[in-house]
């Protein structure tokens, strides 16, 4: 069993509703969703490109997948992510935009942001107890050899290469679309999430997801929202 701790936005936020219905997966009720049929991919291309975030969900990473280190439960976890939010204002990002990371699209802030910056950091070091070391499978599957110094360094120290100043912000869409199709899926998505792009978004809560055995899809754990957002509340 693997935890994470993400932003993603309230159940019924319209943005979790629209990325729900474009990835197939509700997170909240831990279930796959029918596919979309207005899209105007095949469900072959359609599977392929969001294979990869269908199984993660929609969220940002703010601390990613780890395993509970000795001496750590799911509870104290839960309780820990309570206190940290009771302590932590709400804040907004400027606005959102669709765009490419590599191969990947997805959601990202549209200029950098040194609050956003600063609290995905604290959240990192804060919750660092609760992380078990990675095992040598873990950071191999990193490809360490790949990464640059400083992130085989927070690899190590963290049990993720991208945090800190090498931290980006963003909500996956897809995994990787090949370049003859890049242009298309990025059209795709720039209409497809208009309505949430160009405006500011709160970032309001903190979100618990579980995997519960290696590989099978996160679901939402619990939500603990901000100090000015709404009452906490768990998700069974």
């Amino acid at each position: 069993m693997r935890y994470a701790i993400y932003f993603t936005p309230a159940k019924d936020d319209p943005l979790t509703q629209a990325a729900s219905v474009w990835l197939g997966r509700d997170a909240y009720e831990g279930r796959d969703l029918t596919p979309p049929t207005d899209t105007g991919l095949s469900e072959d291309e359609w599977r392929t490109i969001t294979a990869d975030p269908r199984r993660y969900a929609f969220h940002a990473t703010l601390k990613a997948p780890f395993t509970l280190a000795d001496g750590k439960d799911e509870a104290g976890l839960i309780d820990a992510v309570d206190r940290f939010a009771a302590q932590a204002d709400a804040f907004d990002i400027h606005e959102l935009v669709v765009a490419g990371l590599g191969p990947f699209f997805a959601l990202v802030p549209g200029a950098p942001d040194p609050i956003l910056q600063a609290f995905a950091g604290s959240i990192v070091e804060q919750f660092e107890p609760f992380r078990a070391p990675l095992s040598e499978a873990d950071i191999a599957r990193r490809k360490p050899e790949k990464l640059s110094e400083p992130q085989r360094n927070y690899l190590h120290q963290y049990g993720y290469p991208y945090v800190m100043e090498e931290f980006r912000f963003h909500m996956t869409l897809t995994g990787p679309v090949v370049e003859e199709r890049s242009a298309a899926i990025a059209a795709l998505l720039t209409q497809r999430f208009a309505a949430f792009t160009g405006k500011p978004r709160s970032i309001d809560a903190l979100t618990v997801f579980v995997e519960p055995q290696r590989g099978e899809p996160f679901s939402v754990l619990h939500r603990a929202p901000l100090k000015s957002g709404e009452k906490k509340e768990a998700v069974a």
